[in-house]
């Protein structure tokens, strides 16, 4: 049996049956798929598919036909985290194009974390000769083994008459079922084989089609349906705890809707954030580690936990025991069986697309007549939002960073898309930042890597030309990829980007007060002498401004928002301030940690005061 499935089409791809190399086909096929960009670093065994992007450029432009441009980044770090913002920002397949070797090692960060956080990208790298494999080549490295532990799936290409199918086999299994990343291994002479494009086919992968096609066809039947509804009848205090599936899976209009239906309150996670507009009364923002600390109470005393595309990672529930304690039941949907029962025992799933079975709950729930008189949940909700609100000290004369983003906020309306690096930063943009629709928020959630968000504000910007794209960064993540200012002005990228200067890994910092008796060990970078501001503008940046008064927050901040290229912003923050409220590793909300300024209940410690390091000191991050 053939490894290659050829199925008729009802119309011929304009270019069947032209003899191509190898490289053409690769470009081809990423053209077909719709892709609109290409982040990539250049090297002698991928110059073959570099060529032919040139050529197929060239043949564009005399017919009229889009381009695909070619972004070239500082290193191929930043053409896979570019890849990434592409693609989460847009649902469409992110592309990156490396060559052997290192070009292909330098995408085992971003590889694993598209994986990590679903995130569909496909990985084209060069490779050696196939005579040449594990010869110990110029430039070869095991990139199947090494890849084969962080992506979804890896090809090796080493017979040139699949590699079409290959490739657009590839684009198949990043975007279906859990979306992840996809490495194509391509040797150099597959690249320079000549031989028929057929315009269509694809792989024969039985066993994965199998699964979708049964992921696809399990509709939510009637008696799950009434089941479900029975146990939300008999429920007081319902919540739906909303992840990053609802995003990926393009299921948050459906989440929304059933929400307002049935008069549902919803959490989301880190990577849920964007599923519910953050302005709507339903929307109780983030719970976890760092989530509000309304958010965190309201899961505390709901009874009936709904749980969509969501995981109990133990960011969310650090004690999964305790965890939504005093929940009679809880429900969860998910694209992934495998996350059934994995963390916490539920009472009732559904594995299947999360946009069609919250559809059909809806249209189920309608067609019962299902109502309830939430008035008094809703109530308690209300007032855990108005006593434990989010706050910090606004009368410090130090700049503080909450400040600062609810000044971006403010002026953006909940409209831009934002990107972030990792670390305090991140958590503060989570928390002060709104978002009416999905899609708008880029953070790297479950890897929590360092430089991820330059890269991948550039990337959608890409793919998003018309948006205002805004990284909100810290210094530490700033200089994991400061490379990547010159891809934006060289490129002309009307990003913004915004350095939250704490002169300190503060993440870091804030753990060690704690736990570690404040021994700031390798953290605390206040004898640096990096200039940000000047090395944006050796960059390129026409905007390129340091904030260190209080007073011209406002307007700094809109001056940075309005100019109309590429913008840097340097602010100069209180290095003390910290993110608050914080759910120590393992432990449950009632020991949640509020700082001084949000108020706490029960006897939960408000104030974070130094403790001692422990015998054996939590895992960091």
């Amino acid at each position: 049996m053939s490894d290659t499935v050829i199925m008729p089409r009802p119309q011929a791809h304009a270019l069947a049956g032209q003899v191509m190399s190898g490289a053409q086909m690769i470009v081809q096929v990423v053209a077909d798929e719709g892709t609109s960009a290409i982040f990539g670093y250049s090297g002698g065994a991928i110059l073959p598919t570099y060529d032919a992007v040139s050529l197929y450029n060239e043949a564009q432009k005399l017919t009229g036909g889009a381009r695909i441009p070619l972004i070239v980044p500082a290193n191929e770090q930043g053409a896979g985290f570019m890849a990434a913002g592409y693609a989460r920002s847009s649902g469409r397949v992110g592309v990156a194009l490396v060559t052997s070797g290192p070009g292909a090692t330098n995408t085992v960060t971003p590889i694993r974390d598209c994986m990590a956080d679903s995130v569909p990208i496909v990985v084209i790298c060069g490779q050696v000769p196939t005579a040449a494999i594990g010869s110990d080549a110029f430039q070869e490295a095991p990139v199947a083994s090494i890849m084969g532990a962080v992506a979804k799936h890896v090809f090796l290409v080493t017979d040139p008459a699949k590699l079409e199918a290959t490739v657009r086999t590839a684009f198949e299994v990043a975007r279906t079922g859990r979306p992840g990343p996809v490495v194509i291994d391509v040797p150099k002479d597959v690249q320079n084989w000549k031989g028929e494009f057929h315009g269509h086919g694809t792989l024969a992968i039985p066993g994965y089609r199998r699964r979708m096609d049964n992921c696809t066809a399990s509709a939510l039947a009637a008696e799950d349906a009434a089941r479900f509804f029975g146990l939300l009848a008999e429920s007081k205090r319902p919540l739906i705890y909303a992840g990053g599936g609802v995003v990926n899976g393009e299921a948050s209009a459906a989440l929304r809707e059933f929400a307002a239906a049935f008069r549902l309150p919803v959490v989301t996670t880190l990577m849920g954030i964007g599923a519910m507009d953050t302005t709507d009364p339903l929307c109780l923002r983030m719970l976890g580690m760092h989530g509000a600390a309304f958010a965190n109470y309201a899961v505390e005393d709901c009874d009936f936990l709904i749980t969509v595309g969501a995981r109990f990672d133990d960011r969310v529930a650090g004690d999964p025991q305790r965890f939504a304690a005093n929940a009679r039941a809880i429900a969860q949907l998910d694209i992934d069986r495998a996350e059934i029962n994995k963390v916490k025992r539920v009472q009732w799933s559904h594995v299947g697309p999360l946009r069609e079975a919250l559809v059909a709950l809806t249209v189920a729930g309608r067609k019962q007549g299902v109502t309830a008189d939430r008035a008094a949940w809703h109530a308690e909700l209300a007032e855990l939002r108005r006593v434990h609100a989010m706050n910090y000290d606004r009368e410090s004369p130090l700049i503080q960073p909450y400040y600062v983003i609810e000044e971006i906020a403010r002026l953006t309306k909940g409209e831009a898309i934002v990107s972030t690096g990792v670390g305090q930063h991140q958590m503060w943009a989570a928390q002060y930042c709104e978002f009416r629709e999905p899609r708008q928020w880029l953070t790297s959630g479950s890897m929590g890597t360092m430089g991820f968000g330059l890269p991948a504000a550039i990337g959608a910007q890409v793919a998003n030309p018309g948006r205002l794209v805004i990284d909100i960064d810290g210094d530490g993540s700033m200089r994991m990829n400061v490379g990547e200012l010159e891809t934006a002005t060289t490129y002309d990228l009307p990003i913004k980007v915004v350095v939250l200067n704490n002169f300190g890994d503060g993440m870091v910092k804030q753990w060690q007060k704690l736990f570690f008796k404040g021994r700031l060990s390798a953290s605390d970078k206040s004898l640096h002498k990096k200039d940000f501001v000047r090395a944006a503008q050796a960059d390129g940046f026409g905007y390129a401004v340091r904030l260190d008064r209080k007073a011209d927050v406002p307007r700094v901040v809109a001056e940075f928002l309005e100019f109309a290229g590429p913008a840097f912003l340097e602010v100069l923050i209180d290095p003390d301030a910290g993110v608050y409220p914080m759910v120590g590793p393992g432990q449950s909300y009632d020991k949640m940690i509020t700082g001084d300024f949000i108020v706490a209940r029960k006897t939960a410690p408000a104030a974070a005061a130094p403790v001692a390091a422990a015998q054996d000191p939590p895992q960091l991050f």
